[in-house]
């Protein structure tokens, strides 16, 4: 495709973001190194910091480029760079993922689910954003993140003796891990910068007319409840960015989704009742598998916020999926019903890809309330998706109605409570790849949808 260009403008005034003090200590600590790897907590400002740097590299002339686990965690660095290099911008375009300057530099997008990015290209400096999420494995593994290193992106810096940058949180303390490995093993040749989310002083924003004093002591209180609400191994992995050891650690623990050790009661009354579904084709099954599982919310009457009301897991043909649908809005409809709630059912959130496609194609076309699970929430890791939500669960926000946790059902020839099974026996890094998990997804999908920010969290 042809980039679109324009002239060159007669003023030519480039605005970076200036770094805050946490990152200008990253900045000199990490200078003098040729590979640098940026560790840090959630909202420390690692992407600003990269942007900053490559920004540098592109005002110099240079040729760099930029990769990350998928196009859309590129995306968003693409446009804020090309808003940022406007004035001294030649050409560009998103579907070729390049950006030409007038400087001649140019600056390449590449996703690493691409096992060839980078070859055949030449840079000064590269960025490599949110390493401990790309494919884990040793460099043998033609797609995993320490041979797309080793044999694309690392001879892409021969030419000019390169510079790599390499940021993310942390992922785990995982041997197969690229991120965990580059931090820990002198071998890699990378120098280590660790940060937390404290770090940042920046955060959280100061309130208009809001004195120092006041905001100091709002930032402690801030910091204090991330240790309260939060799991201590996640707070230690998101917040800490320390490499934490996961292995046989129960991660949704069933105590916090009790009271007292016990299930609560349907709602009295509550804001709204929906279903979240989830439809994923399993190697070496006949059929598809689906779950739903059933939700409550209450932000107004003062009982739990999110309760989980039911749940279903079936192996359904596609045929029988138009038929089946039907179903779970009338289940919805009564439990709107036997829980009074206000706004009554709000309708189904459903997975927008294999089978769950053809759901929200049958639902529009009958007029039922239905819609796609955000794509932020989708195309996250599993692992990922579940530390967004732990927090509502250690917090005591979410709990099991007592229909939800005594119920069993038939699924593959095992009567068992599936949700709770998926749900209690999910494990942070767990390889086993077989391991039924639609109803485990329903579960942090609902949550999500109920009690996230507008991004999903």
């Amino acid at each position: 495709m042809a980039l679109s260009s324009r002239s060159t403008p007669a003023r030519r005034t480039i605005a970076l973001t200036p770094l805050h003090s946490g990152q200008a200590k990253a900045y000199w600590a990490l200078r003098p190194h040729r590979f640098k790897a940026l560790r840090c907590g959630r909202r420390f400002g690692k992407t600003d910091y990269a942007k900053t740097w490559i920004a540098q590299g592109l005002l110099q002339g240079e040729e760099c480029a930029w990769f990350a686990p998928q196009h859309m965690t590129w995306s968003e660095v693409y446009s804020d760079l090309l808003q940022t290099l406007e004035p001294i911008l030649d050409a560009s375009s998103k579907a070729a993922a390049t950006i030409r300057l007038s400087t001649r530099a140019r600056l390449d997008f590449w996703s690493l689910e691409n096992r060839i990015a980078g070859r055949g290209r030449r840079y000064r400096r590269v960025v490599v954003d949110e390493a401990a999420f790309a494919k884990d494995g040793d460099n043998r593994s033609d797609d995993s993140m320490m041979a797309i290193w080793e044999k694309a992106i690392k001879p892409t810096l021969y030419d000019y003796g390169g510079e790599a940058l390499v940021c993310s949180n942390s992922a785990g303390k995982n041997p197969e891990n690229f991120f965990c490995n580059i931090c820990n093993d002198p071998q890699y040749g990378f120098h280590e910068f660790h940060a937390t989310t404290m770090d940042n002083p920046l955060l959280p924003k100061r309130r208009q007319g809001e004195g120092e004093a006041t905001w100091l002591a709002r930032r402690d209180q801030f910091q204090a409840d991330l240790v309260r609400d939060n799991d201590p191994l996640v707070y230690a992995q998101e917040y800490m960015a320390e490499f934490v050891d996961w292995s046989g650690a129960a991660f949704f623990n069933r105590e916090k989704l009790l009271v007292d050790n016990r299930p609560v009661s349907y709602p009295a009354v509550c804001d709204a009742v929906f279903a979240v579904i989830d439809t994923a084709s399993k190697t070496g099954t006949d059929n598809d598998a689906t779950g739903v599982t059933f939700f409550a919310v209450d932000k107004r009457f003062g009982g739990t916020p999110l309760l989980i009301l039911d749940w279903d897991i079936a192996q359904i043909e596609g045929a029988i999926l138009e038929t089946w649908l039907p179903t779970v809005f009338e289940r919805l409809e009564t439990l709107a019903r036997e829980t009074r709630a206000v706004n009554g059912s709000i309708g189904a959130f459903i997975e927008d890809k294999n089978s769950g496609t053809i759901l929200l194609q049958q639902a529009r076309r009958r007029g039922m309330p239905a819609q796609p699970i955000d794509s932020q929430l989708t195309a996250m890791g599993k692992d990922e998706r579940a530390i967004s939500v732990s927090g509502y669960v250690h917090r005591g926000m979410v709990k099991y109605t007592s229909h939800a946790f005594n119920k069993t059902a038939i699924y593959k020839r095992h009567s068992r409570n599936h949700l709770l099974d998926q749900v209690e026996n999910f494990r942070i890094g767990d390889r086993d790849r077989d391991r039924e998990d639609d109803l485990l997804d329903t579960f942090c999908y609902g949550i999500a949808a109920a009690l996230g920010n507008s991004e999903g969290f």
